[in-house]
């Protein structure tokens, strides 16, 4: 599913795939797209069978090891949980988009429109639990004498409303433009727009992502980990400070390194289709493959996110072993004392402190 193959329009029943030209902006000589489109079909299936590989694993233990600890879970787990829940669904969609990439589309309409909702979905939600996540620990941290109540609230009802709620609702252009399509040479799985509208329906989606998918959790994000970190620098710096001040700007440089490049090439693609930059095609085939690289770069923070929120805390470390323990344990004894051994399994309450979680 690379960014450049939601350019495709329809005008009166015919469906072609789009350049600048097909846009309204007059080209003396059409860009040569062949080596963009050969590199496409070897960088973009590597990079995300890559991707699912690293991501499966990291996301699937954090839920696996999530599932032995159902009855001790801490609100900080609920939010590792949502998170590695969305990622996983996110990279399962990958290899469909690889074969696309790589060779032709033959998995079907129904597969073309469900692929795509889940792509959405998933990749939305994901850094929205981030923007989330990063209001819960600054409550935990610098409102910490009063932030139960709050916290409770955000984990276990306002996520669904703020969260998963809105990233269901983006998928509604899916089921209304993906589909199909037949271009003779191959079949493509696309969002199909029609001609007399497609630089509006494109302009708005790609602004929809700059804004959802980074724009407004970042700044969230941004500004509750300044927060935090204005007051972990308060005071003497004890161990635990130092580790949470380490931790907390690699959790800002991470995202915004991973997710402002993508963004930033998005916004200059817009840009230039809207002809508020001047056209060029070293400057279409450079953006393009940058795109394409930083696209690969952003869609890695999925598998980031399993050692960022979950392997680095001091608690789930705690909980993954006594899981590892619990199922080893489980399997040598007789079915009565399989109670016992899942007692195991951490029931330490929840610190406010920023790194143990």
């Amino acid at each position: 599913m690379s960014y450049y193959e939601h350019i495709i329009i329809e005008n009166d029943g015919n469906i072609s795939e789009s350049g600048l030209a097909d846009l309204g902006i007059d080209l003396e000589v059409p860009c040569n797209r062949e080596v963009s489109q050969d590199f496409q079909k070897i960088f973009l299936p590597t990079v995300y069978g890559i991707i699912f590989f690293l991501g499966f694993i990291g996301n699937g233990l954090v839920v696996l090891i999530m599932g032995y600890q159902n009855k001790s879970r801490t609100m900080t787990d609920k939010y590792r949980l949502h998170l590695s829940v969305a990622d996983l669904l996110f990279v399962l969609s990958l290899p469909f988009w690889a074969v696309d990439a790589a060779s032709d589309w033959y998995f079907g309409g129904f597969m073309c429109v469900a692929m795509h909702m889940i792509y959405t979905v998933n990749l939305y939600s994901s850094v929205l639990i981030l923007a989330f996540i990063s209001l819960d620990r600054y409550l935990a941290v610098v409102r910490a004498t009063s932030s139960q109540a709050p916290r409770k609230l955000l984990a276990e009802r306002a996520i669904y409303v703020g969260v998963w709620l809105p990233a269901a609702l983006l998928t509604v252009p899916d089921l209304v433009f993906a589909r199909t399509v037949d271009l003779g040479t191959r079949v493509m799985c696309e969002r199909i727009y029609p001609a007399e509208s497609n630089v509006a329906w494109m302009v708005a989606f790609r602004f929809q992502h700059i804004l959802v998918g980074f724009v407004l959790p970042g700044f969230v994000i941004l500004v509750c980990y300044c927060i935090i970190i204005s007051k972990l620098s308060r005071g003497s710096k004890g161990t635990q400070k130092r580790k949470a001040l380490k931790t907390t700007v690699v959790l800002i440089v991470c995202f915004f390194g991973c997710w402002l490049p993508y963004c930033g090439g998005i916004l200059i693609d817009t840009l230039m289709t809207l002809e508020i930059i001047p056209h060029s095609c070293e400057l279409e085939e450079g953006l393009e493959k940058w795109i394409f690289g930083t696209e690969a770069l952003a869609y890695f923070h999925c598998c980031l996110n399993p050692i960022l929120y979950a392997f680095l805390g001091v608690k789930f470390k705690k909980s993954a072993r006594n899981a590892l323990l619990t199922g080893r344990g489980s399997s040598l004894k007789s079915l009565p004392k399989k109670r016992c051994g899942m007692s195991s399994v951490s029931t330490e309450s929840e610190s406010s402190s920023f790194h143990s979680s």
